[in-house]
């Protein structure tokens, strides 16, 4: 035997032996990418179904939540209620459970009215991350879009710009429980103290229901006929205070802004009735919670502060404070970029 053929060998014996210590199981080289998991039953259950920002946030022809599943080849479904309030998402969950869900995709509609049932489901060692809006005592890990300070204080200044820093305005939310809409709402409270002559005379709820929120937004009009502007961080609330200022009485009287779609706020900026407003892109915030969840429930990632993992075609994300995956700040859109988007 040569010298070369001895020392091949000798490494191959001594692996041999190592291997054999252990059992035979083989050892996963230093540095190489831990797998993910595939064929797992990932349930997508936004706040409820027929939204226009869920459906680009959760489906597959707009690149957001079951997109990523299948790209990682996973099972995903989306199911919810149809209405935006716990008693209808609820049974979605627990549904969800019953068919074997492996991971939970939720935005909560109440974090309290949802945390025993997604406590029930943790118990049984299935994944549960929300995105959009958090449950934060019975998750695994939260998909932020944005800052809550970063929301809050952005509309604030927004507004403060289109109304020179004056006037009653009042907030047209979603539902009072939703955990989302009131942490912004905190934080626009705070940033309105930058603003001693802007007044908050009112918060209004249209519960992500067109009908309620047009109702709420004529009510506040006839209440406050000296309203300045409206704040309006949902897509649903936006779209339909939109409609109701959209005519000559209001437009350019009363501004809006708010978190809303370019699809259904193109109209409303190009004829006036809204300046500016901002959002994320729900598809991306959609897909970046699939891939979290996929890569926590593979144990490529735990809640941990400082852990990272790549996200498809996002790019590499490191898990924060709080157990919080943040997607990045909102995004203003005007009359110089809102044709550029389709969503």
């Amino acid at each position: 035997m040569t010298r070369s053929l001895k020392k091949r060998a000798l490494r191959a014996g001594t692996a041999l032996a190592f291997i054999c210590i252990l059992g035979g199981v083989p050892i996963v080289a230093a540095g190489a990418a831990p797998s993910l998991q595939t064929g797992l039953k990932v349930f997508v259950i936004p706040k409820n179904l027929g939204n226009s920002y869920f459906t680009t946030s959760d489906s597959a022809k707009s690149g957001g939540a079951i997109a990523a599943l299948n790209e990682l080849k996973e099972t995903g479904t989306e199911t919810s209620g149809t209405s935006a309030t716990p008693a209808s998402q609820i049974p979605a969950i627990q549904a969800a459970i019953t068919k074997g869900a492996n991971i939970l995709l939720v935005s909560a509609t109440d974090a309290s009215a949802l945390c025993p049932t997604l406590n029930s489901a943790m118990s049984k060692g299935i994944t549960v991350v929300t995105y959009d809006s958090d449950a934060p005592a019975c998750r695994d890990l939260f998909v932020n879009q944005a800052t809550a300070p970063g929301i809050g204080a952005g509309q604030v200044d927004l507004l403060a710009k289109e109304i020179g820093g004056a006037g009653q305005i009042a907030i047209v939310s979603a539902a009072a429980s939703a955990t989302n809409q009131n942490a912004w709402i905190g934080f626009m409270k705070k940033e309105l103290k930058k603003y001693p002559k802007m007044q908050l005379v009112k918060i209004v709820y249209g519960n992500d229901d067109p009908t309620t929120s047009t109702q709420v937004t004529q009510g506040l009009l006839q209440q406050y006929p000296n309203l300045k502007g409206i704040i309006s961080p949902t897509t649903v609330g936006i779209a339909a205070a939109a409609a109701v200022l959209d005519t000559a009485k209001y437009r350019g009287k009363v501004q809006l802004v708010g978190l809303g779609t370019p699809n259904s706020m193109k109209k409303y900026v190009h004829d006036g009735t809204v300046e500016a407003f901002q959002l994320w892109n729900p598809a991306d915030l959609g897909y970046l919670a699939a891939y979290a969840a996929v890569n926590y429930a593979s144990k490529v990632i735990t809640s941990a502060r400082g852990q990272r993992f790549t996200a498809g075609k996002l790019g590499k994300f490191t898990v924060g404070a709080g157990k919080t995956i943040l997607l990045g700040p909102p995004y203003t859109f005007d009359k110089s970029n809102v044709d550029k988007f389709n969503f």
